[in-house]
């Protein structure tokens, strides 16, 4: 059987006062990369469906050739509300960018996601922002899934080194701790992935490739 990956993604396209964001695409293309090298199949949705917007700034510099060719896959992804049998998939994987905080935190839908994976013993993962999804993920029991877990996610330190603190919603690790998470953290934008049983998590965008080799190191 091949194994099948649900990659959720944000659909936000703003922070506060207006700034433009979205979807970091390196984090998005670089793991989709890796899962269809081990020929998983991927299902691509967001928590309103359609597009999700690429925050420009990922593409600044030069993009490898073959993260700029997923970017198409972000134009019209599943509404994740309208999944309702998550026994289909393996793994879940959350990419990041700023938009994650301000949407993927209040879906139900993704909590229902994350809880119906997790507690089948099966693979929850995210990368950098995308931790975001794990702020309103809960077990059946009311706990949060992150409570006692030990994780990975971009770091206050590296919040107000982007200069975008200011048009967060939180911030990312304070809402991790205070929701019980042992957070691990490396110096800023080096690569730390964390695994903590089935919940791989990591830092920052140079954690891509590792996080999804650790996913794939968990289904294989």
């Amino acid at each position: 059987m091949r194994k099948h990956v649900l990659m959720v993604v944000t659909n936000a396209k703003e922070m506060k006062d207006g700034h433009t964001t979205g979807l970091w695409l390196s984090e998005f293309g670089e793991a989709y990369v890796e899962f269809k090298q081990q020929g998983y199949d991927i299902t691509i949705a967001s928590p309103n469906g359609g597009q999700s917007p690429i925050d420009a700034r990922s593409l600044e510099g030069k993009v490898p050739a073959d993260i700029q060719a997923t970017a198409p896959l972000l134009e019209d992804t599943i509404d994740l509300k309208t999944i309702t049998n998550f026994d289909q998939f393996d793994a879940i994987f959350m990419p990041g960018g700023h938009g994650t905080m301000f949407d993927l935190p209040q879906s139900e839908a993704l909590n229902v996601a994350i809880r119906s994976l997790f507690e089948a013993g099966k693979t929850v993962a995210a990368v950098c922002h995308g931790p975001g999804g794990l702020v309103g993920a809960t077990l059946s029991d009311g706990t949060p899934l992150v409570n006692g877990k030990t994780i990975a996610t971009f770091t206050d330190e590296e919040e107000r080194a982007t200069g975008l603190d200011i048009y967060m919603p939180f911030m990312l690790e304070t809402r991790l701790r205070e929701l019980g998470a042992n957070i691990v953290l490396a110096d800023n934008f080096t690569e730390n992935v964390q695994v903590d049983g089935n919940l791989v998590t990591g830092q920052n965008p140079q954690s891509t490739v590792a996080v999804a080799k650790a996913v794939i190191n968990t289904l294989n």
